[in-house]
């Protein structure tokens, strides 16, 4: 490939309904925020995954918007999340237990807005 089209990473965009409160949704799941204005943060896990946190809210956006975390191990990410008692500080927040499909086991966490995160651990093939 040629070497100046490399890809360094690729990051989504969601919006938030309460700016604030979202900032600080993902501050207590770990990520490290990068403040980019006073409108749009990008938050990172190490430096080739992230994406970016806007103020900007339209429902059927935020209510469509889905982020997809691969796991190692989705029992443990489940451990941890209850652990944040996120549900408890952030009201409008919703997490499942974990549910198994074909493919793998997941846990579904809507954020302060409702953006639906997935955090998946998929089957050993073999």
């Amino acid at each position: 490939m040629n070497h100046a089209l490399r890809i360094q990473s690729i990051r989504g965009f969601i919006g938030a309904k309460n700016f604030s409160q979202s900032r600080k949704f993902y501050q207590t799941l770990g990520f490290t925020e990068v403040v980019i204005d006073a409108t749009m943060s990008l938050f990172q896990v190490g430096e080739q995954m992230g994406f970016y946190l806007q103020d900007a809210y339209v429902k059927d956006w935020i209510e469509n918007s889905m982020l997809f975390l691969e796991v190692v191990d989705v029992e443990a990410w489940e451990i941890a999340l209850l652990a944040l008692n996120l549900t408890e500080k952030f009201p409008t927040v919703k997490m499942t237990e974990i549910r198994s499909f074909p493919y793998g086991r997941e846990i579904f966490l809507h954020d302060p807005a409702g953006v639906l995160w997935h955090f998946c651990q998929f089957k050993e093939v073999g």
